[in-house]
């Protein structure tokens, strides 16, 4: 652990990776940004706290606590697109979802991103090769989980409304197809609505680690926030972030109590209901 990538190991064979949960902007860096609550718009809110229980079950936790306005460990470093043709965000983003800049001047220059990659990127992903590694030196089958969320709505990135959980493997590629099957019935169990590789197939950290040649397989889940939150229909430093409300998320935490029992029991452990 450092003052900034917190890293929470266990034994059994689940690596869950919170990648956009952290708000701490910096102080070399916060006086650029318009304003702290845009800067922090997009945080995956809330995300590290409905996965709570997963210590009880000896996962290893990865989380960074740098905003992902600073820079986005779920990005391609060499600035490749995720999804081609469609509006996304870059390694250091300059705006929000909505399109709102987020710099009042001085955006990051190549030699700011490289050294925010070198202060930030590169540990939070040493330290989740580290992990992997070390439990698939331990078990036949290593998961990593890379969790998420974001706005039900959000009309530059996608039409419509999301579906409450949107499981990510990049079209079958970075998981055996049995782990998704076993995601997928937890899922359709829920009564909470469901998609497998939709608008979000799994961002950079999917992609790259979701090897299942290496007995390491990675799925992405993006929760739309409707699912465990009060959702305003205009974000505002008034009204956003609503707070966390436990009774509310409740439902889908059980959920998820479930999708974690899938991917722990693919990886060969069995886990009480």
């Amino acid at each position: 652990m450092t003052d900034w990538l917190e890293v929470s190991r266990g034994d059994a064979p689940l690596v869950i990776a919170f990648p956009h949960t952290g708000t701490e902007l910096r102080d070399d860096v916060e006086p650029a940004f318009v304003s702290p609550w845009l800067a922090c718009k997009d945080t995956d809110w809330w995300v590290d706290r409905l996965y709570a229980f997963a210590k009880s079950l000896d996962v290893t936790l990865v989380r960074t606590r740098i905003s992902r306005s600073i820079i986005d460990v779920n990005r391609d470093p060499w600035g490749g697109s995720l999804y081609p043709g469609q509006a996304t965000t870059a390694l250091c983003p300059l705006t929000t979802f909505d399109g709102e800049p987020l710099y009042v001047g001085g955006e990051p220059d190549a030699e700011e991103i490289a050294r925010r990659r070198s202060l930030f990127f590169d540990p939070y992903h040493a330290a989740l090769h580290a992990e992997l590694d070390r439990l698939r030196h331990r078990h036949e089958r290593v998961v990593l989980y890379d969790a998420h969320s974001i706005r039900s709505r959000v009309p530059r990135l996608f039409e419509g409304e999301l579906p409450h959980l949107n499981i990510g493997t990049n079209g079958g590629e970075t998981c055996d197809p049995s782990l998704t099957a076993a995601v997928v019935a937890a899922c359709s169990a829920s009564g909470f609505s469901h998609v497998v590789d939709g608008r979000f197939k799994g961002g950079w950290t999917t992609r790259h680690y979701g090897r299942p040649a290496t007995r390491v397989h990675a799925i992405q889940m993006e929760l739309a926030m409707r699912a465990y939150m009060v959702e305003p229909s205009t974000p505002a430093p008034t009204n956003w972030p609503g707070p966390f409300h436990a009774d509310h998320a409740a439902p889908l935490i059980d959920v998820l109590r479930l999708v974690l029992g899938a991917c722990l029991s693919f990886a060969g452990v069995e886990t009480t209901p």
